[in-house]
């Protein structure tokens, strides 16, 4: 292996870069969630609704983010930003419920669902048994480790290949649904209240599930330091992959509501499985219904990928242990890799009901993302208080300090500023705030995260800060 402080090789480009936006976003959310906002808000309308918005809301982040990368272009994400932008703690903690709500909590989940999915397929009328889903479940986080402990460009170039099937098998199923499947329009019909359930708590707490399906949209930020010309290509890979994954969902329910009645779909797990035998009978469904079993190995695979790269970041800064900054030869961060793993099994082991451990993380993910997004306002003022001084310095025309400070600007700039920025951050605390009132536990368990990150900082990184 190699010392911590060799920084990774830049191997990785835009077409992984993107690729690996949409293989974290394309994922459990769409072929499971639906089934969820059905039996809370009935109207298809509405549930269609929710799907825009929940794009758009992941499109402002992405742009966000786009900017926080262009100016830090570095491994870590969340963790790089909130660490320069506020204090090293809450870097810390952005770390530290990275490697457990916002990696391996959703390794775990996909891996799951994929254990569903295979079941419905191969298990009979009732599935696996809840022991053997883990099984099966647990065998597929240890494969996707294993790989991606081998050799990061190896490890890019399966997870295209994931991510283009991937794709190819929404579209496919979007244009078959649509042109020859079993579906009826009558099922768009408005039920229960139709768009008025809007603004109301459920409305709020489905599109936690939602923001869940599209959680992923700021998966290239943590692999920056492997992207080659990152001010560039992680911009563009942020956008590109979020924006396609905004279309093909919303097309996705289109063909879900299009194949039943929310009536049919109201609590059902497996919601493609069900979507794909009412429109191509059980023969055919069953088969693409394998290739979404496929897909959810992609899933998984590309959140193995990137989270071992947040915490080799905070390795290297010694704000974990210094042998998770450990790469091999070929510039994997293995030990890492390795420790999510473990960390993805024992959620596996752990779980009882999925919901409640997306609820659990969707609620993370919130908090933290909404701080990583409000950050870009410290940064931007920062750069005007430069400005201002460089230019005061510099005399009254300032002009070689102001010239100085544009150079140092970001590449990008998000779009929309600041109105983007604070529509993410408004309308993610109203999820959250909806989340706390309808599922206190799940809440709570968060919060218990966050202390026990809270004492890991005091008597490791704050204890070697006091000396």
């Amino acid at each position: 292996m190699s010392q911590p402080s060799e920084p990774p090789s830049r191997r990785l480009g835009l077409t992984v870069a993107a690729a690996i936006v949409v293989a974290n976003m394309i994922g459990t959310g769409i072929f499971t969630s639906t089934g969820f906002q059905a039996a809370s808000l009935h109207d298809p309308g509405t549930i269609l609704l929710l799907w825009v918005v929940g794009g758009v809301l992941a499109l402002c982040g992405a742009a966000s983010y786009a900017e926080l990368g262009a100016r830090m272009p570095k491994a870590g994400g969340e963790y790089v930003y909130l660490r320069e932008a506020y204090h090293p703690a809450v870097g810390f903690m952005s770390g530290w419920v990275s490697l457990t709500a916002g990696f391996s909590a959703p390794i775990a989940v996909s891996a799951l669902a994929f254990a569903h999915y295979l079941g419905a397929l191969i298990g009979g009328d009732g599935g696996f048994s809840s022991g053997v889903q883990k099984l099966v479940a647990i065998a597929l986080i240890l494969a996707m480790t294993c790989l991606h402990a081998v050799d990061t460009l190896l490890g890019g170039r399966v997870q295209t290949g994931f991510t283009i099937g991937k794709v190819l098998l929404i579209a496919g199923f979007v244009g078959a649904g649509l042109l020859v499947g079993d579906g009826s329009w009558s099922h768009f019909a408005a039920q229960q209240g139709g768009l008025s359930n809007v603004l109301s708590n459920d409305f709020a707490v489905s599109l936690m599930y939602v923001s869940f399906a599209y959680s992923g949209w700021n998966a290239a930020a943590y692999i920056a330091g492997d992207i080659r010309d990152p001010q560039r290509t992680l911009p563009r890979a942020l956008l590109l992959g979020t924006g396609l994954v905004m279309a093909l969902y919303v097309l996705v329910n289109v063909v879900f509501l299009y194949a039943a009645p929310t009536t049919q779909l109201a609590g059902v797990f497996e919601v493609g499985h069900l979507a794909a035998i009412s429109l191509f009978g059980r023969s055919a469904g069953s088969l693409l219904s394998s290739l979404i079993a496929v897909a959810l190995v992609s899933s998984v695979s590309a959140m193995v990928m990137a989270g071992p790269r947040v915490y080799s970041a905070m390795a290297a800064d010694r704000a974990l242990p210094g042998v998770l900054a450990l790469r091999s030869k070929s510039g994997v961060p293995i030990v890492a890799v390795i420790a999510q793993g473990v960390v993805a099994v024992v959620f596996v082991l752990i779980s009882e009901r999925i919901d409640r451990l997306i609820q659990y993380i969707g609620f993370s993910l919130a908090l933290f993302t909404t701080l990583a997004v409000g950050s870009l306002f410290v940064f931007r003022a920062r750069e005007r208080r430069g400005l201002r001084v460089r230019a005061e310095v510099a005399g009254v025309d300032g002009v070689a300090s102001v010239a100085g400070v544009a150079s140092s600007s970001p590449a990008y700039r998000t779009w929309g500023y600041p109105v983007t920025p604070l529509f993410y951050m408004g309308l993610s605390m109203w999820v959250a705030y909806s989340q706390f009132k309808s599922h206190w536990q799940e809440s709570a368990l968060v919060a218990a995260t966050l202390i026990v990150g809270a004492v890991l900082y005091a008597f490791t990184v704050g204890k070697s800060a006091r000396k």
